[in-house]
């Protein structure tokens, strides 16, 4: 496995020093690059040329369905398969050869904690056709498949001239709400011994999963131990008020050494309130004036920010259903939404400071290669599968492919060693910082445009479609 020009692992190793200082230990980091100047408050620490982090997240998909034909990375096209006599045709356990697909995928595949403990079988990864979707039938050979590479182009595009990680997993083997938590806090443990998983119970046209859910909604939980408990609707309701632990987020650290965040998220709708906005869980957001002040609505005002001069030193940006790469919706229109925020960041003044992390919420029901072989290292189920994340930055390693072992904790533990916040003690805790994908002793590299289909125009003309961005399974 090779990366594409540089050698994967050819680092100096006078940046390879100063990443180490830039990484630090504990809350606080130092770096090698300039003095030991302590950073103002609200300024990246010293010798980060990072001023601006952007998270982009998109939806359900493995790193195998995005880049099994990548060349040099970690992908396949093959895999294994146990007994499946209840498929028409009956499936035998053996190999199989994946299949070519759309990006646009009709139906959408169950990845609940469920479908994720049946198919990684005890990490063999070989029991996908043995999920059951909502209708109790079994997914059979659907899972097995990866997106022609034609019409994810742009993300390929950003790989071969930046960073693609082809080792990040989500938090994990669960689904979007709880990946969306682990995004803006790296956990979801609401009580001692029990983390939230899957999604809150509530359905219908009033369901929303956060503060605004409906009264008797309930989070499912699963225990930490290494026998593992899953306990569907028998945890609290899903707002942090509710939470006997501690419950902060990102967002506490930022506003306490005075950093700027904005979570960009798509209007909702009265049919359908499962748009996720995660800080719609987080009582003090929810109920206070950053309700307001730092959610933004709709996700596309990211433009007009970029261009006015007010983008935050922090942004998660949550995309429209119709652009979010999530399968069943008939559209294919995901590249572009991703490509056309990168290119505005590009093209502007911010791109000489900003680093761009491009990262889907879960693994959406795909088959992927590689999972979690030491669960009890982790608890709480363990890690769950790889997906794609992708590093854009004009200080990220030339078409590098990282081979590190990432977790999301990982994207929060390089936020907070960057403007030296502390730790939420969650799963940044033991995660590996993301540092490592980024040379800041480099030339900075020009940002060329990454051609897609659609501009920043054709987003921000485009009516919201209200549609869920995952109902779950």
């Amino acid at each position: 496995m090779k990366s594409l020009g540089f050698g994967r692992h050819a680092f100096s190793a006078v940046v390879a020093a100063a990443i180490l200082g830039a990484c630090g230990g504990g809350g606080a980091s130092s770096s090698a690059l300039s003095g030991s100047v302590s950073p103002q408050l609200g300024s990246p620490s010293s010798g980060s040329p990072i001023q601006h982090v952007v998270i982009m997240i998109q939806e359900n998909r493995t790193f195998n369905d995005f880049f099994a034909t990548y060349p040099g990375a970690d992908g396949t096209t093959t895999a294994q398969v146990v007994a499946a006599p209840n498929c028409s045709p009956p499936i035998n356990a053996g190999p199989i050869t994946l299949k070519e697909s759309n990006l646009d995928v009709t139906g959408d595949l169950n990845h609940s904690y469920g479908g994720y403990a049946t198919a990684w079988d005890a990490g063999m990864l070989d029991a996908f056709d043995l999920v059951q979707n909502h209708n109790g039938i079994p997914e059979c050979t659907y899972p097995y498949q990866y997106t022609n590479p034609s019409q994810i182009q742009p993300y390929w595009t950003m790989a071969q001239q930046y960073v693609l990680a082809e080792h990040m997993f989500t938090t994990q083997g669960s689904d979007s709400f709880t990946a969306h938590q682990d995004l803006i806090r790296g956990g979801t443990i609401v009580e001692p011994g029990h983390s939230m998983v899957d999604f809150p119970t509530c359905s219908g046209p009033k369901c929303k999963w956060g503060c605004d859910a409906p009264a008797g909604t309930h989070t499912s939980l699963i225990t930490a131990g290494d026998q593992w408990r899953h306990f569907r609707g028998k945890g609290p309701y899903p707002c942090s008020n509710q939470f006997t632990s501690t419950y902060d987020t990102l967002r506490d650290l930022l506003d306490a050494k005075g950093v700027s965040w904005k979570y960009y998220v798509p209007p909702q709708s009265t049919v359908d309130g499962k748009l996720f906005n995660a800080f719609d869980v987080i009582y003090p957001v929810r109920y206070g004036p950053e309700w307001k002040t730092n959610i933004i609505i709709p996700q596309t005002q990211i433009f007009n920010d970029i261009s006015s001069g007010a983008l935050p030193a922090v942004s998660w940006v949550i995309p429209d259903a119709q652009y979010s790469d999530h399968p069943g919706y008939s559209t294919d229109q995901g590249p572009s939404w991703v490509a056309s925020v990168v290119n505005a960041i590009g093209l502007s003044s911010y791109w000489e400071s900003t680093a761009i992390i491009v990262v889907w919420d879960d693994w959406g029901g795909f088959y992927d290669n590689m999972g979690d072989l030491n669960p009890s290292k982790y608890g709480y189920g363990g890690l769950g599968l790889r997906i794609p994340a992708l590093v854009v930055s004009p200080y990220a390693r030339a078409r590098y492919i990282s081979p590190t072992h990432y977790e999301f904790g990982s994207i929060l533990k390089y936020i907070e060693n960057n403007w030296n916040l502390g730790q939420l003690g969650t799963t940044d805790q033991r995660a590996t910082s993301i540092i490592d994908c980024f040379n800041y002793l480099q030339t900075p590299i020009p940002f060329q445009q990454i051609p897609s289909l659609h501009s920043a125009e054709y987003f921000i003309h485009k009516k919201p479609s209200y549609l869920p961005v995952d109902t779950d399974m």
